[in-house]
């Protein structure tokens, strides 16, 4: 798939090729592209390690009963021990909001390609 196909899968109706865009146009799209990317980011990586441990310990507790260490403190301090020590499981849980995030954007994508008209091929 060619960058033209990619755009027009994204919205974009009339793509414009790179070389006709001056430089620092293309240079203010991809530092506000990172600018954005990074905000979803933090955003979730915030959601992942503040709000979602809350989450995970309150309903636990109320299927569960008490934690073994007996407090939201407790287990918050084993959880962000484990992400210290680059256990697996805990960065998956602190990331999984971005990567749930990011597995609907890609699923989007795949709608809208799978969605257009094939172009016919000019011979």
């Amino acid at each position: 798939m060619s960058g033209v196909d990619l755009l027009r899968a994204l919205g974009k109706d009339t793509p414009v090729p790179m070389t006709d865009i001056p430089v620092t146009k293309r240079r203010s799209t991809v530092r506000r592209i990172i600018t954005r990317e990074t905000a979803l980011l933090l955003g979730f990586l915030f959601l992942g390690l503040v709000l979602l441990p809350v989450a995970i310990y309150l309903v636990g507790k109320t299927i569960f009963g008490d934690y073994g260490g007996g407090s939201f403190g407790h287990f918050y301090s084993e959880l962000s021990s484990r992400i210290r020590a680059g256990d697996v499981a805990a960065w998956f849980l602190v990331l999984s909001p971005y990567l749930g995030w990011q597995t609907l954007r890609l699923i989007g994508l795949g709608w809208r390609l799978a969605g257009r008209r094939p172009q016919a091929r000019s011979q």
